[in-house]
């Protein structure tokens, strides 16, 4: 059995996400709004696990930070989309599948955020 680097570990943490969002669509294609919404929530909570995945195989540090740069505002939208949701009451706040995106996403962003000022000092 191979161990996981933290890499793998957080290109599996993006796949969750991801899965997450789209199980989400069902509670959200009530009204136009709430479409909309998840749209944009979709759009940008689905493109972070990629952009992660081209961020391993970035050709050079600079490359590595450009895509991850993406990863961070990507992950910035999706969280803000999942604010709107939870404040809009279009899930209820307490509904674990929201609180999920809601804590992960932000989890993320952290992480991700860290990583590209990590990156950035070592290129100085």
């Amino acid at each position: 059995m191979t161990m996981n680097t933290f890499y793998d570990l957080m290109s599996d943490r993006f796949m969750i996400l991801v899965v997450n969002i789209i199980n989400i669509e069902k509670q959200l294609f009530k009204t136009y709004s709430c479409r909309h919404v998840y749209s944009q929530l979709f759009r940008a909570g689905t493109s972070v696990g990629a952009n992660y995945e081209e961020a391993r195989a970035g050709e050079s540090r600079a490359d590595f930070i450009h895509k991850m740069q993406i990863v961070v505002k990507e992950l910035r939208e999706c969280n803000y989309w999942v604010k709107v949701i939870i404040n809009a009451k279009m899930i209820s706040p307490n509904d674990e599948a929201i609180r999920f995106l809601f804590n992960e996403s932000k989890e993320l962003l952290n992480i991700s955020a860290k990583s590209v000022v990590t990156a950035k000092s070592k290129t100085k």
